[in-house]
């Protein structure tokens, strides 16, 4: 198979390829539905040790800057409580943590999780987070520019691999708040 986006050597239907996910993407993708075909999401191999954005783009081409999004864990605080949520920014952004992501999570503090709380919550890797297969009770905030994207290089719960994503297919996630300005 041809990936839709990007020139790599190995790429399947997500479906095809489960044991090659985390147990949460897995079971994600398997329990699939949807206005998008699970089919349509794409598995491509990757080198670990190129998962960073900088360094993937040098190994896999610049031109994927534009059609990459990173996957990052959140905590928003107020009154002792504490909120664990997904931000999903295009890669040539960052997250407004301070602005966006506090108003809309209705939170005094917002910041970063530490690595531990990310990976641990998520079951997932630090440096391959994905927005597939979250805590079923998080926000998911997405940048609208994600969305409107035919297709998205994001995380694929591993270090090892990414997934090929419809841009669409974000904002049908459980908990997705598809947000104008999320990445700044």
């Amino acid at each position: 198979m041809r990936a839709p986006i990007g020139d790599f050597d190995r790429a399947m239907p997500a479906p095809d390829c489960l044991d090659e996910l985390t147990r949460p993407v897995a079971d994600a993708v398997r329990h699939w539905s949807g206005g998008v075909p699970a089919d349509r999401i794409v598995y491509v191999d990757t080198e670990p040790e190129w998962a960073d954005t900088a360094v993937f783009l040098e190994h896999y081409g610049k031109d994927l800057l534009d059609r990459s999004a990173n996957c990052v864990v959140v905590a928003g605080k107020r009154g002792g409580e504490t909120t664990l949520a997904a931000c999903l920014v295009l890669s040539a952004t960052r997250v407004d943590v301070n602005g966006a992501v506090r108003r809309q999570l209705g939170a005094r503090k917002a910041s970063f999780a530490p690595m531990e709380v990310a990976t641990g919550e998520t079951g997932m890797e630090f440096g391959g987070i994905t927005p597939i297969g979250l805590p079923a009770d998080w926000p998911v905030l997405i940048d609208s520019a994600v969305v409107d994207l035919p297709y998205v290089l994001v995380g694929s719960g591993r270090r090892r691999g990414k997934l090929l994503v419809p841009g669409k297919a974000f904002a049908l996630l459980p908990n997705a708040v598809v947000l104008e300005g999320l990445g700044v």
